[in-house]
């Protein structure tokens, strides 16, 4: 007997995010798959792919409370689609890279936390759509990669934010100044990766991580989103006034009250190691 797909439990979603052709969209109670489909190009990203990711972030289900991304066919993204570069004037080319900040922030600093599912060719701008991502799952395909530098271009989708507080600035001035390309296990080993898993297995880790997710008080997730990346960058006085803030904040929502009532009379589960 053969093993059901992991989101075979997934309902494709309805009105406009059904409407997203570069995209399959479903949806399996609180939780949103939005899998790339542009296989043939590697899933390499067009104005009108980064215009839908956009699309479908800034218009989740009200019930969606987190989200797995992923790539159909042998890759997760290849990045810019280089057949459709066009030229373009300095004012078109600082639009066009606001126009991806614009989608990948909607990732980051949405509604809810994502979860990207990462197989095959992780490069360019792919990487960049990765590092938005809250968690980053692995399969032992997956390989990383920032070419700009042979292509006479510069990373133009966030990557030069996000990428070094993950890996540091030093690797990736390596990888974009060599064509140096990073396997799964280095890609763990050097902070993009947060779980490494099997090939074919990415999806079912990255269901199980967003339905465990999915569970949290959405007022302690919007921190973690929010709040937490804001922290890191303040000085340290600031940030602990702004951790006040927000913890105080989080732990007074009804949902929290009921949470920790829930813990104090024995009806929650404490931590344990897996």
């Amino acid at each position: 007997m053969s093993t059901p797909a992991p989101d075979a439990t997934f309902i494709p979603a309805t009105g406009l995010l059904a409407g997203l052709d570069l995209l399959q969209v479903s949806q399996d109670g609180a939780v949103l798959h939005i899998r790339l489909n542009r296989p043939v190009k590697r899933n390499a990203i067009n104005d009108g792919l980064i215009a839908q990711l956009h699309t479908a972030f800034v218009n989740l289900p009200a019930d969606v409370r987190a989200v797995v991304v992923s790539g159909e066919g042998a890759h997760f993204c290849a990045g810019l689609d280089l057949s459709e570069l066009v030229e373009r004037d300095i004012h078109a080319a600082i639009l066009h890279s606001r126009g991806w900040h614009a989608a990948f922030d909607a990732i980051q600093y949405g509604r809810v936390p994502v979860i990207a599912v990462l197989h095959g060719a992780v490069v360019g701008g792919g990487l960049e759509l990765a590092a938005s991502c809250h968690i980053r799952v692995a399969e032992d395909s997956a390989y990383f990669g920032l070419p700009e530098g042979q292509r006479g271009i510069f990373v133009g989708g966030g990557g030069s934010v996000r990428i070094p507080r993950l890996m540091g600035a030093a690797r990736m001035t390596d990888m974009m100044l060599t064509g140096r390309v990073f396997d799964a296990d280095q890609g763990e080993r050097y902070g993009v990766v947060n779980y490494r898993v099997g090939d074919g297995a990415g999806l079912a880790k990255g269901i199980e991580l967003a339905r465990k997710i999915a569970g949290n008080a959405p007022m302690t997730a919007f921190a973690v989103m929010h709040a937490l990346p804001r922290i890191v960058e303040m000085s340290p006085s600031e940030g602990l006034f702004a951790e006040s803030l927000m913890a105080a904040s989080a732990s007074n929502t009804p949902e929290a009250q009921a949470r920790l009532r829930a813990f104090l009379e024995g009806r929650a589960g404490k931590v344990v190691k897996e």
